[in-house]
């Protein structure tokens, strides 16, 4: 029999977390993301886990970094303003292959902006953020249960690529209270970073066929003393302005997580066999979606949904199959139509993509997209 427990989504995050095998958190409380910070300051002792609050952001990814270096499997929880702190640092966890999760639970900006309400604003820069050419993973879940599974899921994409991931919430669902069914006995799948087959010669940077390089802990034993930097660098870790070798090296980095888009990338279908509209929506914006596409299907509306639950690396070919053949494509996003570019670069040319934009801190209202589709002309 399954317990039932009342949970927050950011109180879901750090369930996931601690299921997922994280054993070392660092950050720095901000709205609205403190309550991860709050419960693993809680929780991980009692476990026997490590829980350090740091000065400011930076320190924070500065401290996961070296936590990930030597075997743990580590992660911050921050917004906006602290997400931003993180750039520099975030690059170079990725140009050194440091498996990592960020939680980036975002809020209304520029800079301090609305700090207690919802926004979408941070989707282009959880992927262009940091200066130079590399891939990112980011998911984003759209309810408290799925925050638990997704956390889940970030934790083991971040060890089977080598690779920082971000779970990217908004202020609604960070805070949002939920029914969550905890099935009894529940196991989840657990991925860990790959090992090599032999210690001897150990390359930390080796390129593999599948691009992600086997992965001993530093400083943990035979084999572990090696070179780790933010410098672009061949397969030893040393410094190389070789062309040949930094050619490599970069197109790594992306290719070992956009050549894995069809493993990586996850979209729901709501109604989509037979629909004539379609809304393409993310996080709580998807919420008022799904109720609208509900609402106009009782109607007899032939309106469906395609969420977005990995927003990088982009389903280019979901999406673009999804979009053919539509009288439109409607995306409703609390920004100014960032993700909203995405779609309309794979969608077939005689398809129109209108963008429904909010930023007033205030959430969609299912009658709002309605209204939207009915003013465009859709239905």
């Amino acid at each position: 029999m399954a317990k039932v427990k009342l949970l927050q989504g950011n109180q879901a995050c750090l369930e996931g977390a601690i299921s997922a095998g994280a054993d070392f958190f660092a950050g720095y409380p901000i709205t609205p993301s403190s309550e991860v910070a709050e419960q693993a300051a809680t929780k991980f002792p009692k476990l026997g886990r490590k829980f350090m609050q740091m000065e400011d952001e930076i320190a924070s990814m500065a401290a996961i970094i070296g936590a990930s270096a030597v075997g743990h499997k580590a992660f911050t929880a921050t917004s906006g303003p602290g997400f931003s702190l993180m750039q520099e640092l975030l690059g170079y966890a990725a140009n050194a292959e440091l498996p990592l999760v960020v939680v980036n639970v975002m809020r209304g900006g520029p800079s301090t902006g609305l700090p207690t309400l919802p926004a979408q604003g941070d989707v282009q820069q959880v992927r262009w953020g940091t200066h130079g050419d590399h891939s990112i993973i980011v998911l984003s879940p759209y309810s408290v249960t799925e925050v638990y599974y997704q956390t889940i899921r970030a934790f083991n994409l971040a060890e089977q690529y080598r690779t920082p991931v971000i779970l990217l919430m908004d202020e609604v669902i960070g805070h949002l209270r939920e029914r969550f069914d905890v099935p009894e006995g529940y196991q989840p799948e657990i991925i860990n970073r790959k090992a090599p087959e032999s210690k001897e010669n150990y390359l930390p940077f080796r390129n593999t066929e599948d691009g992600v390089p086997p992965f001993i802990a530093l400083g943990q034993g035979e084999g572990s003393r090696y070179h780790i930097t933010g410098l672009t660098h061949g397969e030893s870790g040393f410094y190389s302005s070789n062309p040949q070798v930094v050619d490599q090296f970069i197109r790594r980095l992306s290719s070992k997580i956009e050549d894995h888009v069809d493993e990586i990338a996850e979209v729901e279908e709501c109604y989509t066999e037979d629909a004539e509209i379609l809304l393409v929506a993310y996080g709580c914006s998807a919420r008022a979606s799904r109720a609208a596409v509900e609402k106009l299907r009782a109607q007899g509306q032939k309106v469906g949904l395609l969420r977005l639950l990995t927003l990088w690396p982009f389903p280019d070919k979901l999406v673009a199959k999804h979009c053919a053949g539509k009288k439109a494509v409607i995306m409703p996003e609390l920004n100014l139509g960032q993700m909203v570019r995405e779609v309309q670069r794979v969608c077939p040319s005689d398809v129109p993509v209108k963008s429904f934009t909010k930023i007033d801190g205030s959430l969609f209202t299912p009658e709002e997209i309605i209204n939207f589709m009915k003013k465009g002309g859709c239905l």
